[in-house]
């Protein structure tokens, strides 16, 4: 008696896993390509949602659904490993829009097409109040709030100490929920190059031995100088008098070295009383920096303007920032009785 064959059954078989691989590519064709359904909040057009860094797909994928973006967790979850992407989302702030589907909002998170926010460093504030305004800002994480100023230093893998006047001042962008501290590497990072260009293309005859000493003073340009037009002459104000080995005289280190002591009021006492920053009393530098300077002054004190001036006193009110500059004393005083501004 022949034998069945055993092609029936084999077709069969072949048949059955066809279907099911139709099958599973029509599924993932239906979750993948169908637009995902909304419910924004508050009347808005869009969701937002925070991806915490550490999240794997499927709880990045119950974030998703409990913000209201309309997917079925597992089954995104799913989507993304059968694709291979499973491993690399991006931590960050999105922002989900109408007509997305699940295989574009699969590439948002793998990209890391995330929410830009900024922050906006200004030239001439202090360490100190860089600390206060990163930590004020909202879209940051917070990752220095405990941290001394030697551990964020270390962190960011700066070799300097201390941190005074050495973080450029510009803006920065960054994706919502970026840590704090990228901030601050950025910042720095940013303000070796432009001090190691500034300093590689000074002047010949600079009474200045280092970068350091260029950026010390720039700092100080940078507090002294209220009109940009008079920069230059700020600075070679500061430099003649660095030649002649005269006191700098600037009121802005003596009120940094009086910290929280100063009041507002800068008094005679204050300028008889001596201490590391009293640029009345002692010749040459302060010991750091006293502020963030920017491009501006960087360039003004490694390539200051020539001139012989070694006074110079604001205008005061409505003079826009303008100072006098003087060559002699006499000169200098008449401008002061005149101004009435206190100068140098």
């Amino acid at each position: 008696m022949p034998r069945p064959t055993k092609r029936p059954r084999l077709k069969l078989i072949l048949a059955a896993g066809l279907l099911a691989i139709l099958a599973a590519t029509a599924w993932f064709a239906w979750v993948a390509f169908a637009v995902v359904p909304l419910t924004p909040k508050d009347g808005a057009t869009s969701v937002e949602i925070d991806i915490r860094p550490g999240l794997g797909l499927r709880a990045a994928a119950q974030t998703l659904a409990e913000a209201g973006v309309g997917i079925v967790p597992w089954q995104f979850a799913l989507l993304g490993r059968l694709a291979g992407r499973d491993r690399n989302i991006q931590a960050g702030s999105y922002e989900v829009g109408a007509g997305v589907t699940a295989w574009q909002l699969l590439g948002k998170l793998t990209a890391g097409d995330t929410l830009q926010a900024g922050i906006v460093i200004v030239e001439g504030k202090t360490f100190a109040d860089l600390r206060a305004q990163i930590a004020a800002h909202p879209d940051l994480r917070h990752d220095s709030a405990a941290m001394s100023d030697a551990e964020i230093l270390a962190r960011i893998g700066a070799a300097e100490q201390p941190p005074e006047g050495r973080f450029f001042p510009d803006t920065y962008y960054f994706a919502r929920l970026s840590s704090d501290l990228t901030i601050y590497r950025r910042a720095h990072q940013a303000m070796q190059r432009r001090l190691a260009q500034a300093w590689a293309n000074r002047a010949a005859d600079l009474p200045l031995r280092s970068a350091e000493e260029a950026l010390i003073l720039a700092s100080i340009v940078e507090k002294e100088t209220g009109a940009a037009a008079d920069r230059g002459k700020v600075a070679s104000v500061f430099i003649n008098r660095l030649r002649r080995g005269m006191p700098l005289q600037s009121d802005p280190t003596v009120i940094y070295g009086l910290g929280a002591r100063f009041d507002g009021n800068l008094r005679k006492r204050d300028l008889q009383t001596d201490g590391p920053y009293n640029s009345y009393l002692r010749p040459g530098l302060p010991p750091t920096p006293i502020a963030l300077p920017g491009q501006a002054a960087l360039d003004a004190t490694t390539r200051p303007e020539q001139t012989d001036y070694l006074y110079f006193v604001a205008k005061g009110p409505g003079s826009d920032g303008l100072s006098v500059f003087s060559r002699t004393l006499e000169a200098h005083n008449r401008a002061v009785n005149q101004y009435q501004g206190g100068g140098k």
